[in-house]
């Protein structure tokens, strides 16, 4: 393309102004460029646009001819640059979670995320760690929010906050008289125990947790769903092992009791999760920003 939008500006400024001056000040441009700009579009073609008299610029028959091609030509220009710069700002995202994070924590954000931006729709895709980590690298969500470490290299692996599993069982467990009192490994080997499922960033850590005992450990029960544990424990049928996050409501309701448990190091984090390749549009960085900012609202579990 031999000429440019800018070019085109100052021949319309020039053909509304009929001076170059006056079409260089609405412009904010100097008088010399935007002669230089006119002059550089009539010699690429080797055409004249206006008839000179004095220093006021008059269209001849070939400019008037062009005037209404360059005006809808920028026109649409300044309609796409409309449409790119509103995807700088915050839209549409795919967001996944796990289901700690899913159920207590991405569903605040994604209300305050959307009441900041109304026009925008925020799919929550809530799945373990391994399945939003997948879903990731195939492109099919924006971001994931994950309670499990990851090696991929593809994805980047963004600490957000911390986190700690406990121990717990119901309020009329034997256990729950000692629950001022620290649970000795023999102890955790005597229990029937209610887990998360292979896959999921619970198991993982609990299974890390548990290292030089986890072999030993009685599991009855498998489970895809947190408040499924935490029913199945209320119910009398073991002892479970979650994220704080999902127990404090129950804590607090007396519903659950904690364990004890100094000698197990039970600290992890929570993770976001970004495909290298994918461009981080202001909508997925928002995001980010809330998460960061929810970390007092909702309390950082460093503690």
């Amino acid at each position: 393309m031999k000429y440019s939008l800018r070019q085109l500006e100052v021949f319309l400024a020039a053909a509304h102004f009929e001076n170059i001056t006056r079409a260089a000040n609405s412009l904010s441009m100097s008088q010399s460029a935007a002669s230089s700009a006119l002059k550089e579009l009539e010699q690429q073609f080797d055409i004249q646009l206006f008839d000179r008299v004095g220093k006021r610029l008059q269209l001849n028959e070939l400019g008037r001819l062009v005037r209404p091609q360059a005006e809808a030509l920028l026109s649409q220009a300044n309609e796409l640059e409309t449409v790119l710069r509103q995807h700088q700002q915050p839209g549409n995202l795919k967001v996944g979670a796990t289901l700690t994070i899913g159920n207590y924590l991405a569903v605040k954000i994604m209300a305050r995320y959307m009441a900041q931006h109304p026009e925008a729709k925020v799919m929550l895709d809530v799945e373990n760690t391994a399945a939003i980590a997948k879903k990731v690298l195939n492109f099919e969500l924006d971001l994931g929010l994950v309670e499990g470490e990851l090696q991929q290299p593809e994805l980047d692996v963004i600490p957000w906050r911390q986190d700690e599993l406990v121990v717990f069982c119901s309020p009329d467990h034997s256990l729950a008289q000692r629950s001022e009192q620290p649970l000795s490994d023999e102890v955790l080997l005597e229990q029937t125990w209610i887990l998360r499922e292979a896959g999921s960033g619970t198991r993982q850590t609990f299974d890390r947790i548990m290292s030089g005992i986890l072999p030993q450990l009685n599991v009855l029960l498998e489970l895809q769903h947190t408040e499924a544990i935490k029913r199945a424990v209320e119910a009398g049928l073991g002892v479970g092992c979650l994220s704080r996050v999902a127990l404090e409501d129950a804590f607090r309701r007396g519903s659950l009791v904690p364990l004890t448990i100094p000698q197990r190091n039970t600290q992890r984090h929570f993770y976001f999760v970004l495909h290298k390749q994918k461009y981080r549009s202001a909508g997925v960085q928002r995001w980010i920003d809330l998460c960061r900012e929810d970390q007092s609202v909702f309390g950082n579990l460093e503690s």
